[in-house]
């Protein structure tokens, strides 16, 4: 029988330090060390994921019409009909303190700054910003000593930390997702090169970085010789999900190299890394899924965070036939014109969605089982409908199967104005997150186990 080996096995290079997926060879034994950090021996661990998208979406296309399991997906949602059995369509989820409550203008602002704290953020543009710790940097707080980082936050528009970007309200509260507490928000990276050198070569950014740059070589190529004695250990499964995985690596290395505007190379050297993000905004995307999924598969993180765009960003969407702005969009008034167009925006964002939950469905667990069944992904917008600027009836996804703790494939309708939080309260119960309040939570969401 192979020796066991770790969970918190990596492989080593000069300032290369590479994580790997869950191996058999992990679940035979663990380190005291790790055992610690699970409820079960060689049980693989939850992942908790947030994914937001702006300016709501239009929700007659969006809400299925029956309940349970017996729904249909609605046509914006048909992307996702692979994936009908690994998620729930929660429906009447609500967050009451984005409303103004007084304050006036500014439900973008206040739509992200409440849609994982549940608070009703300050009203200013200085520096005395203050809205409330999201539920992502609560599960961080309490689990993230486990990982190599204890949460990722990740965007596709990098957006200001100052000034007044929506009646009078901060740019802080329009471009961040996460509070790591009430005063403190954590900016996102929005360059896909950056998060990969974080989790696959941030053990040195010194010298040796600078001459892996140099070369232009690949990460993969500083680990090899600690990649093939590793190998010698494992059983032939094992070898198998390693040369898939670092494949795999090697993959998005390239993949990377040809996105953005490339920092030139010899003709004699390989790999030309991007010198800033991808031009294209679905692959922009997709670069991301990918590095977040692999955080997740190597346990480098199991907390996460995604933004498509900020709020109340006016990004156009010419290559879907929409060239409008998509904030102007949504102010649509009931045009069928604009509402067709918003249909197209919300369906392009949930075949992406479609994307990611494919690449963690594909990836297995020790147990044989999918990173997805054992995840939890949340899905949706701090807006319902972007013309009326409502905050209840919230569009709501949640993927996965939460390590068999939630019952998917189900529509969800719960009473009008559920908060939100709720939800939240609930998922930081099954990652053992012990919290009796959060934001305006009111207790935790019923049904979500069948």
């Amino acid at each position: 029988m192979m020796k066991p080996i770790s969970r918190r096995t990596l492989l080593r290079g000069v300032g290369v330090a590479i994580s790997l997926p869950s191996l058999e060879a992990m679940s035979h034994g663990i380190a005291l060390a790790d055992a610690a950090t699970t409820s079960r021996l060689g049980s693989p661990p939850k992942r908790l994921a947030f994914l937001y998208v702006p300016n709501g979406v239009h929700m007659k296309d969006w809400t299925p019409t029956q309940q349970g399991s017996s729904f249909e997906l609605p046509s914006t949602l048909q992307s996702l009909s692979a994936f009908k059995n690994d998620l729930m369509i929660l429906t009447n989820l609500a967050q009451d303190n984005a409303h103004a409550k007084g304050d006036g203008g500014g439900d973008h602002a206040r739509s992200l700054a409440c849609f994982l704290t549940g608070t009703h953020p300050k009203k200013t543009d200085g520096a005395n910003i203050k809205a409330g710790v999201s539920v992502d940097q609560v599960a961080a707080a309490k689990i993230g000593v486990q990982t190599r980082f204890p949460s990722l936050e990740l965007g596709i528009e990098r957006g200001g930390q100052s000034g007044n970007c929506d009646s009078g309200y901060s740019c802080a509260y329009s471009s961040n997702i996460a509070w790591r507490s009430e005063s403190q928000p954590v900016p996102k990276e929005i360059n896909p090169r950056l998060v990969f050198e974080r989790l696959f070569a941030a053990r040195d950014s010194g010298p040796a970085a600078v001459k892996r740059d140099k070369l232009r070589r690949s990460v993969l190529d500083f680990v090899a010789e600690d990649a093939q004695s590793l190998k010698t250990r494992l059983g032939r499964n094992d070898q198998r999900k390693v040369d898939e995985y670092l494949t795999a690596v090697r993959e998005l290395e390239v993949r990377l190299a040809r996105a953005g505007k490339p920092i030139p190379a010899s003709e004699t050297l390989g790999l030309s890394r991007p010198n800033g993000v991808p031009e294209d905004y679905q692959e922009h995307i997709r670069l991301m899924f990918d590095l977040m999924a692999m955080a997740f598969q190597t346990d480098s993180t199991r907390i996460s965070t995604f933004m498509f765009a900020n709020e109340g960003s006016n990004r156009s969407y010419q290559f879907l036939g929409a060239p409008e702005g998509h904030h102007d969009l949504s102010h649509h008034g009931n045009d069928p014109e604009k509402h067709e167009k918003i249909k197209k925006i919300n369906t392009f964002h949930v075949q992406q969605l479609a994307y990611f939950l494919n690449k963690l469905k594909a990836m297995k667990e020790a147990d044989d089982k999918s990173v997805l069944e054992h995840s939890m992904i949340v899905y949706g917008s701090g807006i319902s409908d972007g013309n009326r600027h409502n905050h209840n009836e919230l569009p709501i996804i949640l993927a996965g199967g939460g390590g068999g703790t939630i019952k998917p494939g189900r529509h969800v309708i719960y009473p009008e104005n559920t908060p939100l939080n709720n939800l939240y309260l609930s998922l930081l119960d099954r990652l053992d997150v012990k919290t009796d309040s959060l934001g305006d939570s009111t207790g935790r969401l019923n049904s979500l186990e069948g």
